[in-house]
């Protein structure tokens, strides 16, 4: 059990940043006016996440700029604060017009359902989030020590149980949106608030680390639930909505070397109905606030303070906050993660196509228009876009008229058979990595295609190119494309080195185990091979490869310190 003694300890650097920020206005005002520099202050630096902003660099430049005495080449990346990831056509034409004017040219599509704007430069912030806000879009909180942007289920079957999840989610994301309003006076020019604000649920210094919340519904499991800090799971009895089986204490980050770090699956506290999903999201969110770690940043989520003081305590504590009783967990089952791609009858008589997109970059390449086919589409749709954890995009609510008018869009532009991959190319992700993120140590975005030129050939060999597979690629540990429920994950460590970890369930309810601590990607492919051919000609019946790898590959006390509880029953 945890000890008080933390509290002799002293507070994070962050922590003194966000008290001293006047929640969250710090001198951002005057550093955005500063002309002499692309960039802003570290500290400012900090507050900007919680406006949705990371400042970085092209560090493919680096070292050039260095030498000829010149500053990093600065932009930002602002990500969309888009819960459960819709968005209109009039919106998708307004981020689409914004990337080619204000930022890189491309969208990104991330595994959080939202877009990425990268290579914005410092002045074109301000006027980026202003266009932004005239299309009811805005960046809050997509970043930052608070609830980020809510997961849901993407599936646009349009029933009433899934529009009821999808508003219980949207209901949670307003609810748990910071009330400073530090972000409508530095970048829509509101007036400023003459004193008595506050952060009633958040408190002066916020959360001590960012909290994710996810909502699923089985048996599809394509926000990866048990990754989340806090989850709902969608429990259905003759088509209506019971309630949830709630989650807490999901995550995935880590740091290499030190075992004090490690990704965790959620426990299950129990089952609610759903007019308290806010009240226990409150409780939850409260709870770690008050008692998360704010002295070591490496140690603040709330994984950790599950793990420290245990899911009994937090369960008398969140009980105890929201004033209910959890019920017995319902059973739940999970059979997949993988987007549903191409054409697919829903039950208002309208249709949706899942289009796959390689880490959801969307870009205009010789051969490969994108961005301008997607565009056309979102020119003529009366229905809406919805982006999926997995970095795809679903065409939603397309009437019979439209149906053959999206299709001849597709063919025009090449890409009506971008559906068409194997089924490991189809369950792929990795995150932006070089050039623009920070903390990359390698390559990941740019170096996927590559890869799966390299593995697809063994699947087909071995007989097994039909079979789901998860392959997920990061550039560093802090695992944003949640490789440590891949059943084939790949964790930069330096320039071309990974950690290989192999063994996760399909279905996202076991974490992979570490089976190389550093190699190449032509060595990781090399060790692949002969497994891959073992799986083909040894694995039980139904068996996955992640389940194969962890039953027949890896040693059995090669695991993670924790992966919590994932019983649903």
């Amino acid at each position: 059990m945890i000890s008080d003694s933390s509290a002799s300890k002293p507070l994070a650097a962050n922590e003194t940043i966000k008290a001293a920020s006047n929640l969250l206005r710090g001198t951002l005002v005057a550093d955005l006016q500063d002309t002499s520099t692309g960039a802003i202050s570290d500290d400012n630096g900090q507050l900007t996440k919680f406006h949705g902003i990371y400042l970085q660099d092209d560090r493919d430049l680096r070292n050039a700029l260095k030498k000829e005495g010149k500053e990093k080449a600065f932009s930002f990346m602002l990500r969309v604060r888009l819960p459960g990831g819709v968005a209109t056509p009039a919106q998708w034409l307004v981020l689409d017009t914004l990337a080619g004017e204000l930022a890189s040219p491309s969208l990104r599509l991330t595994t959080r359902q939202t877009f990425q704007f990268h290579g914005i430069l410092k002045g074109h912030v301000k006027p980026l989030i202003q266009s932004m806000h005239q299309a009811l879009l805005d960046s809050i909180a997509a970043c930052g020590d608070v609830n980020r942007n809510v997961m849901a289920p993407p599936n646009p079957e349009r029933s009433a149980v899934l529009q009821q999840v999808y508003n219980d989610a949207r209901s949670w994301s307003e609810f748990a949106l910071p009330k400073t309003h530090a972000y409508h006076e530095i970048w829509l020019d509101d007036e400023l608030v003459a004193g008595g604000e506050q952060e009633p649920m958040y408190g002066p210094t916020y959360l001590p680390r960012k909290f994710k919340a996810g909502f699923v519904l089985p048996p599809s499991n394509d926000v990866d639930v048990f990754s989340q800090d806090l989850g709902y799971i969608a429990i259905v009895e003759n088509g209506n909505l019971l309630g949830y089986n709630v989650t807490v204490g999901g995550g995935l980050g880590m740091s290499h070397g030190n075992a004090e770090t490690f990704p965790r699956l959620a426990d299950t506290l129990g089952f609610i109905t759903p007019e308290h999903v806010n009240v226990v999201g409150e409780a939850v969110l409260t709870t770690q606030r008050d008692h998360g770690d704010r002295t070591n940043r490496k140690h603040a989520r709330l994984k950790y303070t599950i793990e420290d003081r245990g899911i009994e305590w937090f369960k008398a504590q969140v009980e105890a906050r929201a004033g209910i009783k959890f019920g017995p967990a319902h059973t739940a089952h999970f059979n997949t993660i993988e987007d549903p791609h191409g054409w697919h009858e829903c039950a208002d008589g309208t249709s949706f196509y899942g289009l796959h997109i390689l880490s959801g970059r969307i870009k205009d390449e010789a051969g490969w228009p994108m961005k301008t086919a997607l565009r056309e589409i979102a020119e003529i749709h009366t229905g809406d876009f919805r982006l999926t954890p997995s970095q795809n995009v679903t065409i939603s609510g397309v009437t019979p008229a439209q149906k053959p008018k999206i299709e001849a869009i597709l063919a025009k532009h090449g890409l009506h058979k971008e559906n068409e991959r194997s089924r490991l190319r189809l369950n792929a992700m990795s995150c932006v990595a070089l050039p623009t993120c920070g903390l990359a140590l390698s390559e990941s975005e740019r170096i996927l295609p590559r890869l799966l030129e390299s593995l697809e050939p063994l699947f087909v060999k071995a007989g097994v190119a039909s079979d789901a597979v998860s392959l997920r690629v990061t550039g560093c540990p802090n695992g944003c494309a949640r490789p440590y429920l891949a059943e084939i994950g790949l964790v930069g460590r330096a320039p071309n080195k990974y950690a290989l970890y192999l063994g996760a369930k399909y279905n996202g309810e076991r974490l992979n185990r570490l089976a190389a601590p550093s190699v190449t990607l032509e060595d990781a492919v090399k060790m692949l091979a002969p497994i891959i051919q073992r799986f083909g000609a040894e694995r039980h019946p139904g068996e996955g490869f992640g389940d194969f790898c962890d039953r027949a590959v890896l040693p059995a006390d090669a695991t993670f310190h924790s992966i919590g509880t994932v019983a649903t029953a």
